[in-house]
């Protein structure tokens, strides 16, 4: 089929089965040529108008169940009759949804009898002459019974010469209409002039704890690791080292991972100064704070952590060089604001409407822990522990009696515990757990028999979130058996972090000061049998002073989420020779979060743990270095198909028990197949930002999906809130939908993006993909969002769901997505 430019586009937009023809998908945001038409370079007699014409680059909306009608001139421009041989409906998608007619259909107004029974529609027009310079109105009308985007093809059949218009309408509802962006979306521009930082007022910190006596953490300081001015401008002129281009070797382990290092911390300046802001206005929270908002924070753009510094000047003294600038301390991050402590003396001269410049930079505490901790891991670790893919010898284990579980455990699960109660020393023991294999019930119950049997056991558990250091505490006091004690089990908080983020009954066995975390003395540290912290925070456990092969035994939990410097921070600062160090995770679920593309390329992305699975040993499943769980617990095997197919070489075993209750099958009642719980429900809507947030949101599909919670909801008794999560990968969308349920009063319905979701399980899933053009595809590989194109991501939130998993999106999409199309191929 040609269009009126002359283009054929009938392969990939139509299709005619039999009599009956039928419309594809039309990406109008990726080509703006099917609706921005103009008449005058058509080149033919007759002038057609556009239907439905777009508003700010977006269709024209319309109710669901109400009418939509747009009148369409067809000018006759010359001196001489031209015959109009038809206008057609070609098709419409959904199908039949759009009519023609001559007369403007009646409004539900006009109860003229006469005029309702002349009128007539259909889906063509009959031909007819077109006297000269004659204008012929015709109307063409749609009334939407369902949510989304709907699409016809229009055909005019003038003299020799076919003219296509195709219409687009958003059908909505209130929901959806009540999310519409206030705001048109202005990316902010950059800032036009940079003030330098080098004298300012300081912000106060919290107070530190005071030591009773000197010890290595009283000495010790961590050293600045200034970036190399030579390896500064090699990398900013866009040279590769020669210790990346040699690859990694124990010799070049330091210099390898230190330029890594080097490659993030430099995008990290750059993208700082990219989310410089002028005249902007801070707001008063509570006595001492200052709440800033920063459009794409929510994205991490810029990405800003808690005690980052940030520098401000008041606007109207920017050209003044006497007038000081503040610096400011990020106290706490909320969705887009951050909340702010500067010096008193800022905090009482400012008033709020005040405009400052401001100037963000981070704090670079933790990047300097990473550089300490790859250098002493080459310089103390030993080989069969950074590499040992260079082990010759066989490893033995030391048999024990046969323990009794605390929890039920499978044959797997308790061999490993068996393996790492028999370990000494390195190699790495591997705990390769999947989703739903109970990773995390195994390795609670190791430091549970650790704990319980081995009096001496010194045991340290780091994991890569607070959320998941918390999940481990709470399942290591929760076990009744063992019944830890509170004084031998300490979990370690980062200063930074807020005391309300911590549940209260963790709380007595964290340590602080004024409701600010701290780390204890020395003293108190020794005692302890089992101290939980994340990857970062354990650093602060060396600085207090305790030695090097002062814990038996290190465990990392969700190593496959961390990289391998933040890996080495807890190993290197705190493995002896005869510390045996246990990993568990999965490198096919989210690894670690990498800004720079180029230290993601060389390396940095890796985590230790999938480095590990590079050695022959861990591959092949030795048992004295892995162990594999691939029993899956938690989902029904229908939803663990596709993820077992595409990422576990179809190895993962459906063990789950179906709990068919009455509140549990009413959950199926609107599945096709009530064999088959997992639904693609189909909808095309609109990619949306607004204001200064680069987030993107798709209130069509917010509106789907608050109407799949309450279908759920109002289907049977025993379904509750909590038992539904809703994944969505952008910050936007998770807001708009959260703010939709609550205002429906389902304020425990989580939802989140996928990170918030790895490690947690739902009866119900409900993914929101939100992307309904292919260009912006790129766009999230660049910026590593959504989940289309991102295999691990997708990973994670498809094994998310026990019982029903539903995903919501433009299927046209997702099969156009890189991942998509080579699982495909492959398959």
């Amino acid at each position: 089929m040609m269009d009126e430019n002359g283009t054929d586009r009938s392969d990939d937009e139509y299709s005619v089965i039999g009599d009956k023809a039928e419309i594809g998908f039309i990406d109008f945001e990726d080509d703006k040529s099917v609706y921005a038409y103009d008449p005058s370079e058509e080149g033919a007699p007759v002038v057609i108008s556009t239907p439905f014409p777009f508003t700010r680059g977006k269709p024209r909306s319309a109710f669901v169940g109400e009418t939509s009608v747009h009148p369409i001139t067809i000018q006759n421009t010359t001196s001489e009759p031209v015959e109009l041989w038809g206008v057609n409906i070609y098709c419409s998608n959904p199908s039949d949804s759009f009519t023609l007619s001559l007369l403007e259909p009646p409004s539900a107004n006009n109860l003229d009898v006469e005029y309702m029974r002349g009128f007539l529609e259909g889906f063509s027009l009959e031909d007819r002459v077109l006297q000269p310079h004659q204008t012929l109105t015709v109307w063409l009308s749609c009334k939407p019974k369902e949510l989304g985007l709907h699409t016809s093809v229009v055909h005019f059949d003038v003299g020799e010469d076919r003219i296509e218009r195709v219409v687009f309408l958003l059908a909505e509802d209130k929901i959806s209409q009540s999310l519409a962006s206030k705001k048109p979306y202005s990316r902010l521009l950059p800032r036009r002039k940079q003030f330098v930082a080098d004298e300012f007022a300081v912000a106060s910190r919290p107070a530190k704890t005071k030591k009773t006596k000197k010890t290595q953490g009283g000495n010790y300081k961590l050293p600045m690791f200034e970036i190399p001015t030579n390896v500064r401008e090699l990398l900013e002129n866009k040279q590769v080292p020669e210790a990346i281009t040699k690859g990694l070797t124990k010799e070049n382990y330091a210099t390898y991972f230190n330029t890594l290092i080097i490659m993030e911390e430099l995008h990290l300046e750059k993208e700082m100064r990219c989310h410089d802001m002028e005249h902007v206005a801070m707001r008063a929270k509570g006595a001492n704070l200052l709440a800033l908002r920063v459009p794409g924070l929510a994205e991490r753009r810029p990405s800003l952590v808690l005690g980052d510094f940030v520098f401000a000047m008041l606007a109207s003294e920017s050209g003044n060089d006497t007038c000081p600038m503040h610096q400011g301390i990020i106290y706490r991050i909320e969705a887009d604001e951050v909340l702010l402590k500067f010096s008193n003396q800022f905090h009482m001269n400012y008033r709020v409407g005040d405009l400052c410049n401001i100037t963000f930079t981070y704090n670079r505490v933790n990047m300097r822990r990473l550089y300490r901790a790859v250098q002493v891991a080459a310089e103390s670790l030993e080989t069969n522990l950074l590499f040992p893919s260079q082990w010759t010898t066989n490893r033995s284990i030391k048999t024990s009696t046969q323990i009794v579980p605390y929890t039920p455990l499978n044959e797997e699960q308790l061999r490993a515990v068996e393996m790492i109660l028999g370990c000494e020393g390195a190699p790495p023991y591997v705990i390769h757990g999947p989703p739903g294999t109970g990773k995390t019930m195994t390795f609670v119950e190791a430091i549970l028999q650790l704990y319980s049997t081995r009096n001496d056991a010194r045991i340290l558990v780091c994991a890569a979130s607070n959320s998941a250091a918390d999940h481990i505490l709470d399942k290591l006091i929760s076990n009744a058996v063992v019944g830890v004690k509170q004084n031998e089990v300490f979990r370690l908080n980062a200063t930074s972090r807020a005391y309300e983020d911590v549940q209260a009954k963790s709380i007595p066995f964290c340590f602080f000061e004024g409701f600010i975390f701290k780390c204890p003395p020395l003293e108190a540290l020794m005692h302890y049998r089992v101290i939980i912290s994340t990857y970062m925070s354990s650093s602060l456990l060396y600085g207090q002073g305790i030695h090097r092969g002062h814990f038996s035994h290190i465990f990392l939990d969700e190593a496959g989420q961390a990289s391998e410097p933040e890996s080495m921070v807890p190993i290197s600062n705190l493995c002896g020779r005869e510390t045996v160090v246990v990993l568990a995770g999965d490198p096919m679920q989210l690894g670690p979060v990498v800004y720079s593309n180029h230290a993601n390329e060389f390396g940095l992305g890796k985590s230790y743990l999938e480095r590990l699975f590079e050695c022959e040993l861990y591959v092949t499943g030795e048992e004295s270095f892995i162990t594999k769980l691939l029993r899956n617990y938690r989902s029904h095997p229908a939803i663990l198909h596709l993820p077992s197919k595409l990422f576990y070489k179809g190895k993962l075993l459906a063990c789950r028990e179906e709990d068919m209750t009455p509140s549990k099958s009413s959950w199926l009642s609107f599945l096709p197949n009530k064999e088959f719980p997992v639904l693609f429900h189909g909808i095309q809507g609109c990619d949306e930002r607004e204001g200064n947030n680069p987030s993107w949101f798709n209130r069509i599909e917010t509106s789907k999906v608050v109407d799949i919670v309450k279908k759920l909801m109002a289907g049977g008794k025993g379904i509750r809130e909590e038992d539904i999560g809703v994944i969505a990968p952008y910050r936007q969308q998770v807001i708009k939908i959260t703010q939709v349920l609550e205002s429906f009063d389902m304020p425990n319905v989580k939802v989140g993006s996928v990170e918030q979701f790895q490690g947690q399980e739902r009866e119900v899933i409900i993914i929101s993909t939100v992307r309904s053009t292919a260009k912006h595809n790129e766009f999230d590989r660049t910026y590593c969002l959504g989940f289309l194109s991102n295999p691990r991501r997708f990973n994670v939130a498809v094994t998310r769901a026990k019982s029903l998993l539903i995903i919501v999106g433009n299927p046209h999409i997702v099969s156009k997505c890189t991942f998509s199309k080579k699982r495909r191929m492959r398959n």
